[in-house]
């Protein structure tokens, strides 16, 4: 990739660890999408010196796009534009119509929200967001903010001993607004101009369950030496969950190695494999559930399968809802698990999931159901049933319930993440090719 690009994440309370940054990956995998290389992603605190010091640092290293998120609010701390015009050798003037719409945007959140202020407080505000660097270009807000596009190069004040700073692409920091005012901001003069020299590229994701690093690493390892071209590849690996994630970018002229690769994955590890299109085990699971209905049974997982179901829009069509039977009496009483089954074998056995399975479904008027009893920890195991022991069960109607037992490691939090996701896959494997990509 020829283009490369940097980011800037202002913001103290995200340099603090108070908000977790969002717009910083977001803005990387748009940009990597688009064919560029982001180099950098940096964070810094509301102090000019800092932010500056990015700037520089980012510079230094000829990109040829900055992306700043944050600081361009009317307190102040909020000062990226004047900033980066200082960086940039640029200086600030009013852009009158922008005022006007932010006035016009101010006055009519206040009228919705009848919210009052002081007049010459709102005015000097919107004044301040309203100040553009010489050159510039204003981008429309989304919000109260506007963003601003400036081009490559210093501007008249610049000094000539720096270097020639990149187009630098100024968003604003709460990630609903950056999103929205994102296509708006890659058509803007600068933007177009530095990312003209960008490749097209393909990028292409396997998934896999079941399958460690080390096992993948060393089908790579193979690859490198029996796959033409493989050096056009751009391969990360990431296990998250349980899962490994292989995504692969190349330009298009490299579509033959990555083909080749694929068939090498393919060929060593088909049966861990279950998307080579980048669905997510959720949106396969979404897919096998059309005319079917899900119910669930928890214990140790507390409701997290019910919030992975839940989560997507739609999932209504074919999930009835959950049970969480997180104590004996509850497993008795509402799934109908008998009392001496869990006397006889334990809560934590393969089965007493079977039975809250067939009682899930059964109560919830479901043709399928999932359950999870366990030990997440970190007491309550036992030398038979350790701390990660979970089992699980898998209802489908006029099919023999389908039962496992895992031993998760990590603590209470990690258990419980992986018995869900185990849980989903188990379902995938239980409904079989439906499943699959």
């Amino acid at each position: 990739m020829s283009v490369r690009a940097g980011i800037v994440v202002t913001g103290t309370e995200v340099l603090t660890g108070r908000v977790t940054d969002r717009n910083g990956p977001w803005v990387s995998e748009q940009l990597l999408d688009l064919g560029v290389d982001v180099a950098h992603i940096t964070i810094c605190g509301d102090r000019p010196d800092d932010l500056s010091a990015q700037l520089r640092f980012l510079a230094e290293q000829r990109v040829d796009l900055i992306v700043t998120t944050g600081g361009l609010g009317p307190t102040a701390d909020d000062l990226t534009v004047a900033t980066v015009a200082a960086f940039t050798g640029r200086d600030l003037h009013l852009d009158v119509g922008l005022e006007a719409r932010i006035a016009d945007i101010i006055r009519r959140w206040q009228q919705r929200s009848q919210v009052t202020s002081d007049p010459e407080s709102t005015r000097a505000g919107v004044r301040k967001q309203s100040m553009v660097p010489a050159g510039a270009q204003p981008i429309p807000p989304t919000g109260t903010a506007p963003g601003i596009a400036i081009p490559a190069g210093f501007g008249a004040a610049g000094v000539a001993d720096g270097v020639a700073p990149p187009a630098i692409l100024v968003l604003p920091g709460p990630p609903r607004e950056l999103q929205l005012m994102w296509p708006a901001a890659l058509d803007t003069d600068a933007v177009v101009e530095a990312l003209a020299g960008r490749s097209e590229f393909r990028q292409e994701t396997i998934r896999a369950y079941g399958l460690s690093e080390a096992e993948l690493a060393a089908s790579l390892r193979a690859a490198e030496l029996s796959v033409d071209g493989f050096a056009d590849l751009e391969i990360t690996t990431c296990l998250r969950g349980g899962e490994v994630e292989m995504v692969t970018r190349f330009p298009l002229g490299a579509t033959h190695a990555y083909d080749a690769l694929a068939a090498v994955i393919a060929d060593n590890h088909g049966r861990q494999v279950f998307s080579t299109d980048g669905s997510t085990i959720d949106d396969l699971l979404a897919a096998a559930l059309t005319d079917r209905r899900i119910a669930t049974a928890e214990s140790c997982t507390g409701g997290m399968i019910a919030a992975r179901l839940t989560d997507r829009p739609g999932s209504s069509a074919y999930v009835m809802g959950g049970v969480v039977s997180y104590s004996n009496a509850a497993k008795s009483a509402v799934l109908d698990v008998p009392d001496t089954l869990i006397a006889t074998h334990g809560a934590v056995s393969e089965q007493v999931a079977a039975a809250m399975a067939e009682g899930a479904a059964r109560h919830l008027a479901a043709d399928v159901a999932v359950s999870t009893t366990g030990v997440a920890g970190p007491g309550g195991g036992t030398e038979l049933k350790p701390v990660g022991m979970v089992c699980f069960g898998v209802a489908v109607a006029g099919r023999p319930t389908v039962t496992r037992t895992r031993r998760f490691p990590g603590d209470r939090a990690t258990v419980r993440a992986l018995a869900t996701t185990a849980a989903l896959h188990l379902i995938a494997d239980v409904l079989g090719d439906d499943t699959r990509t």
